[in-house]
């Protein structure tokens, strides 16, 4: 009897790939969701595998499931620096700085 591949591997892949994206683009808080579900889905095809382990292959599991928590890591770090930049309104600051800097910009052109 061949080894199944587990069933969620390639939705781990797909959520760690984009929560590195996730954690870029939306300050973190998508990367968060993002990785934390990934992690839920490997853990549970992971428990799977104990259950059933000449059932199944593990393949690159371990490996999508490193690349989720690095991700919710990062991601992590980025809703921190957030919620430290609303808490002390520097992030009105900075965003008033961003509009400078583009109308400057756009002066210069």
């Amino acid at each position: 009897m061949e080894k199944q591949k587990l069933p969620n591997e390639q939705a781990v892949m797909i959520l760690g790939l984009l929560s590195f994206i996730g954690c870029c683009c939306t300050n973190g808080i998508l990367g968060v969701i993002l990785s934390g579900t990934g992690l839920y889905l490997a853990n549970k095809s992971e428990q799977l595998y104990k259950q059933n382990p000449e059932q199944y292959n593990l393949g690159s599991l371990n490996t999508w499931k490193i690349v989720n928590i690095v991700s919710l890591a990062i991601s992590a770090v980025f809703v921190i620096w957030l919620v430290y930049l609303l808490a002390t309104g520097k992030y009105d600051e900075m965003q008033e700085q961003y509009i400078q800097m583009i109308e400057e910009m756009q002066r210069g052109q």
